[in-house]
């Protein structure tokens, strides 16, 4: 009986240290230079419906189901999607629009766990004609999930999808 309660103890003890060294917060973001004025591209990124000509998380799954309620590149738009297990289902609200500056949305994922994440469309003149676009998104990392977090990176596990799709928006704007 001794034996069991120090194991369970340890456990316990073992939770408490993971949970205390596991990453709270995330911040994953990627940029791309587009050879387009920062009115052109910001007009561009502000409509949820733009995302599904070069968001990467569309060309996993062509079937997926789309709903937007609200006025889109308004605040209070949203975006609803219910896809495979690539893409999962949730929604994306436009919190808040800082004209030729940020677009910065809600993030509800349902499926396949829930979580929230902010999301952020920035925008700055980095020359004549040229416009850097970051597109990133943080959040929190609540317990139990934090641990997980220990054991996965989350800018090696979205980064590169952003990177898909920024190279995707360059080809777009700058047709």
């Amino acid at each position: 009986m001794t034996t069991i309660l120090y194991i369970l103890a340890g456990i316990v003890f073992l939770v408490i240290i993971l949970a205390l060294i596991a990453p709270k917060n995330y911040d994953v973001s990627r940029s791309i230079k587009v050879q387009q004025s920062v009115p052109v591209v910001f007009e561009y990124l502000k409509y949820l419906k733009n995302q599904d000509n070069w968001s990467p998380w569309g060309k996993r799954d062509p079937n997926m189901k789309k709903e937007f309620e609200g006025t889109d590149g308004e605040i209070g738009a949203t975006s609803k999607w219910e896809g495979n297990k690539d893409v999962g289902s949730g929604e994306q609200e436009i919190k808040r629009i800082v004209e030729n500056k940020v677009i910065e949305s809600e993030l509800r994922f349902l499926k396949p766990w829930k979580s929230q994440s902010d999301a952020y469309l920035r925008v700055k003149e980095t020359g004549e004609g040229e416009t850097e676009v970051t597109w990133g998104f943080s959040g929190k990392n609540k317990f139990p999930v934090s641990i997980m977090m220990l054991f996965m990176n989350m800018d090696k596990a979205v980064g590169k999808d952003f990177e898909e799709g920024l190279v995707s928006l360059k080809d777009i704007l700058e047709k």
